[in-house]
């Protein structure tokens, strides 16, 4: 924070606690100079953080008189807590100066300390990607995928998915974590798990009665899927 800022924080808190009042312009000037140097690294605002809301917090559950210390270190754990959480990869999009062919890789490696930097300070949101790609969801999403079977690679996979959209439909499901109708078997029809859903069909000429496979599931197989997917994501989580 700068001078100023640490200004407007202790007026800020003299007015929630005005005990902290100071009638000697000495020592209200010694003050400012002491939590201007311990707060000379602690921002007024951030990301996910505020130093009056920090303050007025400590005011309003502590009996003890506020101390730079009780915003500075506040903050420390914070900054901590989303350096954590950011996984420090580099999207080359977004930094489209940067030539790709550089071999010497300092623009790369500067670009990726400013990120840092600018999230440490909480100028930037952390990127939290991993969240997505591990974990119990994670984890379910690559059984239920390795269920499915990979033999393939999965650019081959993609370039025939027009030709198998039940499969392609399911694998959808699978890595979005989404509820799949053929994972349970149909009681309406009777199609097993993994088949598609059946339509009965009788050729006029000879009676005789037939199957087709339908395009959409049937509506009790999509409720006893949700239930099932629901209750798979419960013993992940408990788990």
């Amino acid at each position: 924070m700068t001078p100023r800022e640490v200004a407007a924080l202790l007026a800020y808190v003299v007015k929630l606690d005005p005990r902290l009042a100071l009638d000697d312009q000495a020592a209200a000037a010694d003050r400012l100079a002491q939590w201007c140097d311990l707060l000379s690294d602690v921002p007024a605002q951030a990301h996910g953080w505020d130093a009056a809301r920090t303050a007025r917090d400590h005011i309003a559950r502590s009996p003890y008189r506020i101390q730079p210390s009780d915003v500075s270190r506040p903050w420390h754990t914070h900054k901590a807590d989303v350096m954590s959480r950011h996984v420090g990869t580099f999207e080359p999009t977004a930094h489209p100066e940067i030539n790709p062919d550089d071999e010497t890789g300092n623009a790369y490696v500067a670009a990726l300390r400013a990120e840092r930097q600018a999230v440490a300070a909480g100028r930037q949101a952390p990127v939290t990607h991993r969240a997505l790609t591990a974990g119990p969801a994670a984890a379910q999403v690559e059984r239920r995928l390795a269920a499915l079977g990979e033999y393939m690679p999965r650019t081959v996979a993609q370039a025939l998915a027009a030709h198998r959209p039940h499969r392609a439909a399911r694998e959808r499901l699978a890595a979005a974590n989404l509820p799949d109708a053929l994972d349970v078997p149909c009681t309406w029809c009777q199609a097993p798990e993994g088949k598609p859903c059946r339509a009965r069909r009788i050729n006029p000429k000879t009676d005789a009665v037939g199957y087709r496979a339908r395009k959409d599931p049937h509506p009790c197989r999509v409720e006893d899927a949700q239930a099932h997917h629901a209750r798979r994501q419960e013993q992940e989580t408990a788990a």
